[in-house]
């Protein structure tokens, strides 16, 4: 399974979670969660963008994406932190990666990824930083809103 369809799984897992109110944002994790989809998007931009870096740039943000993914889990515990081990589970791949030709010796493992693999890795963390933004957004209770309730108050 790629690494788009991994978190695409992951990430409907936790919207359901969270409508169907099993999971329960704290502020402290919401905080969290807002804190990590921020530096997500710090770190992944929009495909033209990622697309025009050369490939040593790109691997270096992919594996920043690790570092903030990882911070995060460091932080927290419960389903938060089992959303962010599922999140650095898929991009796993990305530690195996090199930009780098190889003159001599050994590569430790490491492969050269192809153009299609950055871009795979790159639209799953854009579907991360979304699945935090779902995650974290707030719930309005509709039982509480009146009918009649108009914007300007009055």
């Amino acid at each position: 399974m790629d690494m788009r369809r991994i978190v695409a799984v992951l990430a409907e897992d936790a919207e359901q979670q969270i409508q169907d109110q099993v999971w329960k944002l704290e502020p402290s994790e919401r905080t969290l969660a807002l804190e990590t989809q921020a530096g997500l998007r710090d770190v992944v931009g929009p495909r033209d963008v990622q697309e025009a870096l050369p490939q040593i740039k790109r691997l270096e943000h992919l594996r920043e994406t690790l570092a903030v993914l990882a911070i995060s889990l460091a932080r927290t515990h419960g389903r938060l932190a089992w959303f962010l081990s599922g999140a650095l589970n898929a991009l796993e791949p990305v530690l195996r990666w090199r930009a780098m030709p190889v003159d001599r010796g050994s590569t430790f493992g490491t492969v050269l990824p192809s153009p299609e693999e950055y871009a795979e890795a790159e639209d799953a963390v854009r579907r991360l930083q979304y699945a935090l933004a779902v995650i974290t957004a707030e719930m309005v209770d509709l039982g509480s809103v009146r009918p009649n309730q108009q914007a300007d108050g009055v």
